[in-house]
């Protein structure tokens, strides 16, 4: 299968924070999830996979182009939205869309009106009116319209109530309905993730830990409770993540079959993508 996206020992080195070797690739017809938390490198990666910080090593692949070399082709073909930032509040809808839409030589007017009509948009607006949802929605409508077939969205539903979010993820995946799409999604809100991810990039301090299909990274974690007075030390180690007390414990695993045969009563459950990145990141650690 075919990458929508290929990135190869990208490094960025600023004095307080660096990106070490990232490397992953999102196949074609998947939307990959990439979490972390705040300050960990999303946002870093996307804007060196997008040139818009100088990366210092490393290439960037984008629908089997380098962006290094095609940049202005591959532009064509990629739609990008941010939480916030390239909207222009005094300027109208209309005026907003006649900047975007020069650049494109592919631009769909009558695609752009039948967004602005679906998501209650009047082009006569000025972006300034506009509530949070709305400058989304129009980010994305701006994004879709002349016929991108790779998304990268960072933080496209930080500060949005349910239903708008809701709303939003039904327009991608009406998206990734056409043959050969992909979607970069940078969150922290992992619950989107788990309903809409195939893919799960997981960065921590400027590297990856984790680059595989979302439901083979949920099946290989496990969340295991228990008594406590059955652990022991060497039990311990074989947990990302381990809370105890006198009563009860609850740990994240890779080695939820080892653990059960050595404690045949524990209760073993599914995680989701949250706890998942908790365990590798959160406070509470495995006894040492």
């Amino acid at each position: 299968m075919d990458s929508v996206l290929a990135v190869k020992n990208l490094t960025k080195q600023y004095p307080n924070f660096a990106l070490q070797n990232v490397t992953f690739a999102i196949p074609e017809g998947c939307v990959a999830g990439f979490i972390g938390l705040n300050g960990q490198g999303k946002t870093t990666t996307i804007r060196s996979i997008l040139g818009l910080c100088v990366k210092d090593t490393g290439t960037v692949q984008i629908l089997g182009k380098d962006m290094d070399q095609e940049a202005k082709a591959i532009k064509q073909e990629l739609g990008v939205v941010f939480d916030e930032g390239y909207l222009y509040d005094a300027l109208s809808i209309q005026e907003m869309k006649n900047i975007v839409a020069r650049a494109y030589p592919r631009w769909e007017e009558m695609r752009f009106q039948d967004f602005l009509k679906r998501f209650g948009l009047r082009k006569e607006q000025k972006i300034a009116t506009l509530s949070k949802g709305m400058r989304m929605k129009l980010a994305l409508a701006l994004a879709l319209s002349h016929h991108a077939k790779f998304l990268i969205l960072d933080e496209p539903t930080s500060g949005l109530d349910p239903m708008v979010r809701q709303q939003l993820l039904a327009l991608l995946r009406e998206f990734m309905q056409e043959e050969g799409q992909g979607v970069l999604y940078s969150s922290h809100i992992t619950s989107d993730l788990d309903q809409f991810s195939d893919v799960i990039i997981f960065i921590d301090k400027g590297k990856i830990l984790l680059a595989e299909e979302k439901d083979i990274l949920l099946e290989r974690h496990r969340l295991v409770k228990g008594d406590p007075s059955c652990l022991t030390d060497t039990l311990r180690q074989h947990f990302l993540t381990l809370k105890e007390n006198d009563y009860s414990f609850s740990g994240v695993t890779t080695e939820a079959s080892l653990i059960k045969e050595a404690m045949p009563n524990v209760l073993i459950e599914r995680i989701n993508i949250e706890q998942m990145m908790l365990a590798y990141v959160g406070e509470e650690k495995p006894y040492v």
